[in-house]
């Protein structure tokens, strides 16, 4: 409670509050954004500095020839962002499509052992991403066999069960008075669906779409496991050429991390709202 207390008696002790705690925000702030600025400046480097990296907070000068390097370096490195935003691309279509399927079916359609799936699905929501990565390997690589290919890259994240999770839970509020006048108008669940569902769920499906694409975009340890190509890496796969056993093309490899990084910056910046409504989504019913 004293943090929100205005000291409405004693300017000097509210002046020293917030004095505080802007000062700690921006420590917060500082830390965060650092890690970008120092990409963002060693990716202006000289690409021939490889081994005598100075790790400056200034750059001594301004030179784009990394960015020439990277997309020199290897004739698959505008590949490799194709790569990512195909498979980013896919995957997500695909989570707004069946999880909101799956959430207008778990909230609004009533079925026999639909509270048992639903738990079952939060359980395996539960269970640690790192734990399935062994089987998940096997069933792919070993029993399909489609190692290296845009399948083995994609239908892992075809749908995640947290998506489902966030569609069910916004889908839960939309009064169920809306749906009866729907029927009673001759609609059948599909259209339901497509007619009255997805148009008042733009918001949930909007996040999900932007969670969805940021989290496909940066994934390293999937892609790495069953590419064995240079020509089928992501670009998070592909920066890791530049690092040898005795020397890495440090600023190149910053170049290539900064190109990679834009889509976010640029999804971040224009849908930001939709995350501060993300925040709150399925939270507050009524």
């Amino acid at each position: 409670m004293s943090l929100y207390n205005p000291h409405n008696g004693n300017p000097a002790a509210k002046h020293t509050r917030n004095a505080a705690i802007i000062f700690i925000l921006l420590l917060f702030a500082l830390a965060t954004i650092f890690p970008i600025y120092f990409m963002l400046i060693s990716s202006f480097g000289d690409p021939v500095e490889a081994g005598a990296m100075n790790y400056s907070l200034f750059p001594s000068k301004i030179s784009f020839e990394s960015y020439k390097f990277f997309f020199d370096y290897s004739e698959y490195s505008l590949r490799w962002l194709l790569n990512s935003l195909f498979v980013a691309a896919v995957v997500t279509v695909s989570n707004v499509f069946f999880a909101s399927m799956a959430g207008y079916a778990f909230s609004k359609i009533k079925f026999k052992g639909r509270t048992a799936l639903f738990t079952l699905l939060l359980v395996a929501m539960m269970i640690p991403y790192q734990v399935t990565q062994v089987p998940l390997y096997i069933l792919i690589v070993n029993i399909f066999q489609i190692q290296n290919t845009y399948s083995a890259l994609i239908l892992p994240g075809l749908v995640t069960v947290y998506n489902i999770f966030l569609s069910k839970q916004f889908m839960s509020s939309i009064p169920n008075e809306v749906l009866e006048c729907a029927k009673i108008e001759g609609c059948n669940q599909f259209q339901v669906y497509f007619k009255i569902i997805l148009p008042l769920s733009k918001t949930v499906l909007a996040v999900m779409a932007i969670l969805t694409f940021m989290d496909s975009w940066n994934t390293f340890f999937w892609p790495f496991l069953v590419t064995n190509t240079m020509d089928m890496q992501t670009i998070q796969v592909g920066l890791k050429n530049f690092r040898f056993a005795n020397t890495t093309y440090f600023a190149p490899m910053m170049a290539g991390a900064t190109i990679s990084a834009l889509p976010m910056f640029i999804l971040f910046f224009s849908l930001q709202k939709y995350f501060l409504q993300g925040v709150t989504v399925g939270a507050v019913k009524g």
